[in-house]
């Protein structure tokens, strides 16, 4: 298999990068040119969070890769 579903952590029918639903995932680490490492329950994976403004520790809502929206701020 080739293209972004082949480095993905896909669990079934439930995969961030191709999926049609958003999932809650953990920013593990940020990188440069707005990407960060998630932990997402099944492995980690790399996403773009340039349109929320994503911490270390923060739990953010991720649609195709993409951080949609942050729903916890890190403690």
């Amino acid at each position: 298999m080739t293209g972004p579903r082949a480095a993905s952590n896909c669990d079934g029918d439930r995969c961030i990068t191709c999926g049609d639903t958003a999932v809650e995932v953990t920013v593990v680490r940020l990188l440069p040119d707005d990407l960060a490492v998630v932990e997402t329950g099944s492995g980690r994976e790399e996403i773009s969070v340039a349109l929320v403004d994503a911490r270390v520790g923060a739990t953010v809502l991720v649609h195709a890769s993409e951080a949609i929206a942050v729903i916890e701020e890190p403690s």
